[in-house]
Protein backbone atom coordinates (compact mmCIF):
# COMPACT_ATOMS: atom_id res chain seq x y z
CA UNK A 1 0.00 0.00 0.00
CA UNK A 2 1.24 3.72 -0.79
CA UNK A 3 2.51 5.76 1.57
CA UNK A 4 -0.16 8.23 0.68
CA UNK A 5 -2.80 5.78 0.76
CA UNK A 6 -2.01 4.62 4.06
CA UNK A 7 -2.30 8.21 5.28
CA UNK A 8 -5.41 8.86 3.29
CA UNK A 9 -6.92 5.66 5.31
CA UNK A 10 -6.06 6.58 7.95
CA UNK A 11 -7.61 10.51 7.92
CA UNK A 12 -10.76 9.54 6.60
CA UNK A 13 -11.45 6.56 9.23
CA UNK A 14 -9.77 8.06 12.46
CA UNK A 15 -11.74 11.41 12.31
CA UNK A 16 -8.29 13.39 12.20
CA UNK A 17 -10.24 16.31 10.40
CA UNK A 18 -12.28 16.80 13.17
CA UNK A 19 -9.05 17.40 15.56
CA UNK A 20 -7.07 19.57 12.73
CA UNK A 21 -10.46 21.61 12.78
CA UNK A 22 -10.29 22.38 16.33
CA UNK A 23 -7.00 24.36 15.79
CA UNK A 24 -9.15 26.96 14.04
CA UNK A 25 -9.69 28.69 17.76
CA UNK A 26 -12.22 31.39 16.99
CA UNK A 27 -14.72 32.31 19.35
CA UNK A 28 -18.52 32.98 18.27
CA UNK A 29 -17.59 36.93 18.90
CA UNK A 30 -14.50 36.33 16.62
CA UNK A 31 -15.54 38.74 14.19
CA UNK A 32 -16.51 41.59 16.29
CA UNK A 33 -12.96 40.83 18.50
CA UNK A 34 -10.55 40.58 14.93
CA UNK A 35 -12.02 42.59 12.51
CA UNK A 36 -11.93 46.50 12.41
CA UNK A 37 -13.12 48.37 9.55
CA UNK A 38 -12.53 51.49 7.86
CA UNK A 39 -12.99 54.07 10.26
CA UNK A 40 -13.95 56.20 8.10
CA UNK A 41 -17.21 54.42 7.92
CA UNK A 42 -20.07 54.57 11.03
CA UNK A 43 -20.51 51.35 13.19
CA UNK A 44 -23.38 49.41 11.59
CA UNK A 45 -25.89 48.26 14.32
CA UNK A 46 -29.23 47.23 12.00
CA UNK A 47 -30.89 44.07 11.42
CA UNK A 48 -28.52 41.47 9.48
CA UNK A 49 -29.55 40.67 5.83
CA UNK A 50 -28.02 38.77 3.57
CA UNK A 51 -28.28 40.05 0.13
CA UNK A 52 -29.43 38.68 -2.71
CA UNK A 53 -29.57 39.01 -6.61
CA UNK A 54 -25.64 40.07 -6.79
CA UNK A 55 -22.47 39.26 -8.23
CA UNK A 56 -19.09 40.86 -6.61
CA UNK A 57 -15.97 40.79 -7.39
CA UNK A 58 -13.13 42.60 -5.76
CA UNK A 59 -10.89 45.83 -7.09
CA UNK A 60 -7.49 46.21 -6.20
CA UNK A 61 -7.19 50.12 -5.83
CA UNK A 62 -4.37 52.47 -6.59
CA UNK A 63 -4.13 52.49 -2.83
CA UNK A 64 -3.25 49.14 -1.89
CA UNK A 65 -6.95 48.35 -0.91
CA UNK A 66 -9.22 45.80 -1.91
CA UNK A 67 -13.08 47.07 -2.36
CA UNK A 68 -16.05 45.62 -3.54
CA UNK A 69 -17.20 46.04 -7.07
CA UNK A 70 -20.99 44.90 -8.89
CA UNK A 71 -21.36 43.56 -11.85
CA UNK A 72 -24.34 45.23 -13.97
CA UNK A 73 -25.35 45.50 -17.26
CA UNK A 74 -23.76 48.74 -17.51
CA UNK A 75 -20.02 47.60 -16.22
CA UNK A 76 -18.89 47.07 -12.91
CA UNK A 77 -20.05 49.57 -10.07
CA UNK A 78 -17.53 51.00 -7.63
CA UNK A 79 -19.31 50.07 -4.35
CA UNK A 80 -16.31 52.34 -2.59
CA UNK A 81 -16.83 55.46 -5.07
CA UNK A 82 -20.32 55.03 -5.42
CA UNK A 83 -21.39 55.09 -1.43
CA UNK A 84 -18.60 58.40 -0.60
CA UNK A 85 -20.23 60.47 -3.56
CA UNK A 86 -23.70 59.82 -2.09
CA UNK A 87 -22.42 59.90 1.37
CA UNK A 88 -23.85 56.64 2.41
CA UNK A 89 -22.64 54.66 5.33
CA UNK A 90 -22.54 51.42 3.18
CA UNK A 91 -19.52 48.40 3.86
CA UNK A 92 -17.11 48.37 0.94
CA UNK A 93 -15.52 45.29 0.97
CA UNK A 94 -17.45 41.48 0.78
CA UNK A 95 -16.15 40.95 4.24
CA UNK A 96 -17.81 43.86 5.71
CA UNK A 97 -21.01 43.34 3.99
CA UNK A 98 -21.47 39.35 5.04
CA UNK A 99 -20.59 40.03 8.98
CA UNK A 100 -22.02 43.59 9.27
CA UNK A 101 -25.27 42.31 7.22
CA UNK A 102 -25.85 45.94 5.81
CA UNK A 103 -27.33 44.55 2.70
CA UNK A 104 -30.27 48.00 2.81
CA UNK A 105 -27.15 50.46 2.78
CA UNK A 106 -25.68 48.12 0.20
CA UNK A 107 -28.60 48.23 -2.07
CA UNK A 108 -29.14 51.88 -1.61
CA UNK A 109 -25.71 52.56 -3.17
CA UNK A 110 -26.68 50.27 -6.08
CA UNK A 111 -30.13 52.02 -6.75
CA UNK A 112 -27.68 55.86 -6.91
CA UNK A 113 -25.07 54.14 -9.17
CA UNK A 114 -26.58 56.07 -12.00
CA UNK A 115 -27.40 59.45 -10.61
CA UNK A 116 -24.01 59.35 -8.85
CA UNK A 117 -22.01 60.38 -11.89
CA UNK A 118 -19.21 57.95 -10.83
CA UNK A 119 -17.83 55.80 -14.22
CA UNK A 120 -18.91 52.38 -14.55
CA UNK A 121 -15.90 50.31 -14.87
CA UNK A 122 -14.95 47.76 -17.56
CA UNK A 123 -14.17 44.36 -15.89
CA UNK A 124 -11.51 43.65 -18.09
CA UNK A 125 -9.61 46.42 -16.90
CA UNK A 126 -9.81 45.70 -13.17
CA UNK A 127 -6.89 44.58 -11.36
CA UNK A 128 -8.30 41.93 -9.20
CA UNK A 129 -8.42 42.23 -5.29
CA UNK A 130 -8.95 39.19 -2.42
CA UNK A 131 -12.57 38.79 -2.43
CA UNK A 132 -11.77 37.71 1.24
CA UNK A 133 -9.17 39.06 3.46
CA UNK A 134 -10.11 37.96 7.25
CA UNK A 135 -13.12 35.15 7.08
CA UNK A 136 -13.82 34.34 10.39
CA UNK A 137 -13.10 30.56 9.71
CA UNK A 138 -11.84 28.68 6.83
CA UNK A 139 -13.02 25.29 6.90
CA UNK A 140 -11.81 22.63 4.33
CA UNK A 141 -13.46 19.18 3.51
CA UNK A 142 -11.07 16.22 2.28
CA UNK A 143 -12.28 13.15 0.53
CA UNK A 144 -15.85 14.30 -0.51
CA UNK A 145 -16.30 12.74 -4.07
CA UNK A 146 -17.13 9.36 -5.14
CA UNK A 147 -14.84 8.90 -7.81
CA UNK A 148 -12.12 10.86 -5.86
CA UNK A 149 -12.58 7.96 -3.14
CA UNK A 150 -12.54 5.25 -5.91
CA UNK A 151 -9.67 6.99 -7.52
CA UNK A 152 -7.24 6.42 -4.36
CA UNK A 153 -9.07 3.61 -3.14
CA UNK A 154 -10.20 3.85 0.32
CA UNK A 155 -13.78 4.07 1.39
CA UNK A 156 -16.07 6.93 1.63
CA UNK A 157 -15.92 8.81 4.46
CA UNK A 158 -18.83 8.21 7.24
CA UNK A 159 -18.70 11.97 8.20
CA UNK A 160 -16.98 14.84 6.65
CA UNK A 161 -13.22 14.77 6.92
CA UNK A 162 -12.35 18.35 7.92
CA UNK A 163 -9.19 20.39 8.27
CA UNK A 164 -8.62 24.45 8.16
CA UNK A 165 -6.56 27.14 6.17
CA UNK A 166 -5.63 30.56 7.31
CA UNK A 167 -6.16 34.45 5.98
CA UNK A 168 -2.30 34.38 4.74
CA UNK A 169 -3.55 31.59 1.86
CA UNK A 170 -5.89 33.69 0.89
CA UNK A 171 -5.76 35.27 -2.85
CA UNK A 172 -7.23 37.08 -5.93
CA UNK A 173 -8.32 36.27 -9.54
CA UNK A 174 -5.51 36.29 -11.53
CA UNK A 175 -2.73 36.80 -9.00
CA UNK A 176 0.51 35.37 -9.25
CA UNK A 177 1.21 32.37 -7.02
CA UNK A 178 4.72 32.70 -5.49
CA UNK A 179 5.37 29.34 -5.09
CA UNK A 180 8.09 27.90 -2.87
CA UNK A 181 11.60 27.12 -3.25
CA UNK A 182 11.98 23.60 -4.36
CA UNK A 183 14.04 21.98 -1.31
CA UNK A 184 11.18 23.32 0.75
CA UNK A 185 8.12 21.68 -1.66
CA UNK A 186 7.89 20.23 -4.88
CA UNK A 187 5.27 18.65 -5.36
CA UNK A 188 2.35 20.94 -6.34
CA UNK A 189 -0.71 20.20 -6.85
CA UNK A 190 -4.30 21.63 -8.05
CA UNK A 191 -7.45 21.18 -6.40
CA UNK A 192 -10.64 22.92 -7.95
CA UNK A 193 -13.75 23.29 -5.37
CA UNK A 194 -16.76 24.74 -4.83
CA UNK A 195 -16.80 27.22 -1.85
CA UNK A 196 -19.84 27.67 -0.12
CA UNK A 197 -20.00 31.22 1.36
CA UNK A 198 -21.98 31.31 4.85
CA UNK A 199 -24.42 34.19 5.28
CA UNK A 200 -25.74 33.92 8.63
CA UNK A 201 -25.30 32.74 12.25
CA UNK A 202 -26.17 29.09 12.90
CA UNK A 203 -25.56 25.95 15.12
CA UNK A 204 -26.75 22.77 15.06
CA UNK A 205 -28.02 23.32 11.89
CA UNK A 206 -30.92 20.63 10.47
CA UNK A 207 -30.04 19.30 6.83
CA UNK A 208 -33.45 20.64 5.75
CA UNK A 209 -32.79 24.22 6.35
CA UNK A 210 -29.47 24.44 5.65
CA UNK A 211 -29.31 26.46 2.45
CA UNK A 212 -30.78 28.78 4.04
CA UNK A 213 -27.38 30.16 5.36
CA UNK A 214 -25.72 30.20 2.92
CA UNK A 215 -24.93 33.76 1.28
CA UNK A 216 -23.24 32.42 -1.84
CA UNK A 217 -20.98 30.30 -3.78
CA UNK A 218 -17.11 31.14 -5.50
CA UNK A 219 -14.87 29.03 -7.34
CA UNK A 220 -11.79 28.38 -5.47
CA UNK A 221 -8.59 26.16 -5.18
CA UNK A 222 -7.17 24.34 -2.24
CA UNK A 223 -3.94 24.66 -3.69
CA UNK A 224 -1.58 21.77 -1.99
CA UNK A 225 2.31 20.80 -1.81
CA UNK A 226 1.56 17.16 -1.50
CA UNK A 227 5.47 16.44 -0.14
CA UNK A 228 4.20 18.45 3.11
CA UNK A 229 1.50 17.34 3.12
CA UNK A 230 1.81 13.47 2.79
CA UNK A 231 5.75 12.76 2.74
CA UNK A 232 6.52 14.72 6.38
CA UNK A 233 6.45 12.42 9.51
CA UNK A 234 2.76 12.02 10.82
CA UNK A 235 1.33 13.68 7.82
CA UNK A 236 1.08 17.57 7.69
CA UNK A 237 -1.86 18.46 6.43
CA UNK A 238 -2.00 21.88 7.99
CA UNK A 239 1.39 22.50 6.39
CA UNK A 240 0.86 21.20 2.95
CA UNK A 241 -2.50 23.48 2.73
CA UNK A 242 -1.69 26.83 4.24
CA UNK A 243 1.62 28.42 2.70
CA UNK A 244 0.99 31.68 1.57
CA UNK A 245 -1.57 31.86 -1.45
CA UNK A 246 -2.95 28.89 -0.96
CA UNK A 247 -6.21 29.50 -1.51
CA UNK A 248 -7.21 31.41 -4.69
CA UNK A 249 -10.74 32.41 -4.58
CA UNK A 250 -12.41 34.26 -7.38
CA UNK A 251 -13.25 35.74 -10.22
CA UNK A 252 -16.93 36.26 -8.15
CA UNK A 253 -18.97 35.90 -5.30
CA UNK A 254 -22.38 34.98 -6.73
CA UNK A 255 -25.50 34.91 -4.43
CA UNK A 256 -26.94 31.67 -3.98
CA UNK A 257 -30.17 32.35 -5.20
CA UNK A 258 -28.76 33.14 -8.51
CA UNK A 259 -27.26 29.75 -8.16
CA UNK A 260 -29.89 27.41 -7.39
CA UNK A 261 -28.57 23.75 -6.71
CA UNK A 262 -25.00 24.07 -5.38
CA UNK A 263 -25.26 19.89 -5.78
CA UNK A 264 -25.58 20.02 -9.29
CA UNK A 265 -22.50 22.17 -10.56
CA UNK A 266 -20.03 21.09 -12.96
CA UNK A 267 -16.59 21.35 -12.12
CA UNK A 268 -12.96 21.50 -14.08
CA UNK A 269 -9.32 22.19 -14.09
CA UNK A 270 -7.26 22.93 -16.66
CA UNK A 271 -3.04 23.00 -16.55
CA UNK A 272 -1.90 25.58 -19.83
CA UNK A 273 -5.13 24.80 -20.91
CA UNK A 274 -5.09 21.10 -20.97
CA UNK A 275 -8.73 19.77 -18.65
CA UNK A 276 -7.31 18.05 -15.87
CA UNK A 277 -10.40 17.54 -13.71
CA UNK A 278 -13.51 17.28 -15.23
CA UNK A 279 -17.02 16.76 -12.54
CA UNK A 280 -20.03 18.00 -10.82
CA UNK A 281 -21.21 18.67 -7.65
CA UNK A 282 -23.69 15.66 -8.27
CA UNK A 283 -20.85 13.33 -6.88
CA UNK A 284 -20.56 15.03 -3.54
CA UNK A 285 -20.37 12.07 -0.76
CA UNK A 286 -21.74 15.03 1.58
CA UNK A 287 -23.41 17.55 0.18
CA UNK A 288 -23.83 21.28 1.48
CA UNK A 289 -26.71 20.51 3.13
CA UNK A 290 -25.00 17.46 5.03
CA UNK A 291 -21.55 19.58 5.61
CA UNK A 292 -23.44 22.60 7.35
CA UNK A 293 -25.43 20.54 9.51
CA UNK A 294 -22.41 18.05 10.34
CA UNK A 295 -19.78 21.71 10.84
CA UNK A 296 -22.29 23.31 12.94
CA UNK A 297 -22.53 20.34 15.52
CA UNK A 298 -18.97 21.75 16.66
CA UNK A 299 -18.81 25.15 16.06
CA UNK A 300 -21.57 27.87 15.35
CA UNK A 301 -21.17 28.64 11.34
CA UNK A 302 -21.30 33.04 10.94
CA UNK A 303 -21.73 35.06 8.19
CA UNK A 304 -18.56 35.74 6.61
CA UNK A 305 -17.35 31.67 7.41
CA UNK A 306 -15.91 30.02 4.27
CA UNK A 307 -15.93 26.28 3.57
CA UNK A 308 -13.87 24.90 0.55
CA UNK A 309 -16.37 21.54 -0.09
CA UNK A 310 -13.69 19.12 -1.50
CA UNK A 311 -11.93 18.67 -4.72
CA UNK A 312 -13.13 15.72 -7.42
CA UNK A 313 -10.82 13.14 -9.05
CA UNK A 314 -8.09 14.05 -11.64
CA UNK A 315 -5.19 15.68 -8.90
CA UNK A 316 -1.59 15.25 -9.84
CA UNK A 317 -1.03 12.88 -6.46
CA UNK A 318 -3.67 9.90 -7.54
CA UNK A 319 -1.89 9.54 -10.51
CA UNK A 320 0.45 6.37 -11.09
CA UNK A 321 3.76 7.53 -10.03
CA UNK A 322 5.32 7.41 -13.45
CA UNK A 323 2.96 9.69 -14.86
CA UNK A 324 3.17 12.82 -12.13
CA UNK A 325 4.40 15.66 -13.17
CA UNK A 326 4.38 18.84 -10.61
CA UNK A 327 3.10 22.01 -11.45
CA UNK A 328 5.90 24.48 -12.16
CA UNK A 329 6.72 28.12 -12.03
CA UNK A 330 4.76 29.38 -15.27
CA UNK A 331 2.07 27.01 -15.34
CA UNK A 332 -1.30 28.34 -15.74
CA UNK A 333 -4.14 26.80 -13.85
CA UNK A 334 -7.62 27.96 -14.47
CA UNK A 335 -10.24 26.35 -11.78
CA UNK A 336 -13.96 26.47 -13.19
CA UNK A 337 -17.42 25.68 -11.61
CA UNK A 338 -20.56 26.32 -13.74
CA UNK A 339 -22.38 30.04 -12.77
CA UNK A 340 -19.47 31.10 -10.40
CA UNK A 341 -16.56 31.58 -13.34
CA UNK A 342 -13.68 31.09 -14.26
CA UNK A 343 -10.59 31.28 -11.75
CA UNK A 344 -7.49 31.86 -12.97
CA UNK A 345 -3.29 32.16 -11.54
CA UNK A 346 0.09 31.40 -12.67
CA UNK A 347 2.94 30.17 -10.56
CA UNK A 348 5.54 32.63 -9.99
Amino acid sequence: MSARRHFIKTFSLSGMGIVAASTLGFSSDAAARRFKFAKEQEAYSGPHIMVKNTKILSIKNSDGSETMGVISPKGVIDIRAVAKKLNIAAPYTLDQLLQEGNATAFNKVLAGADKSGVPYLTESKIRYGRLFKNPGKIICVGINYRQYAEEVGVAKPAVPALFNKYDNSLAAHHCVLEIPPPDVSYKLDYETELLVVVGKKGRNIPESEALNYVAGYCTANDFTSRDLQLDLPGGQWMIGKTLDQYAPIGPHFVTADLVGDPNNLQIQTFVNGEMRQNSNTSDFIHNVQKLLAYISTYWALEPGDIVFTGTPQGVIANMPKDQQVWLKKGDVVTSVVEKLGELKFTLG
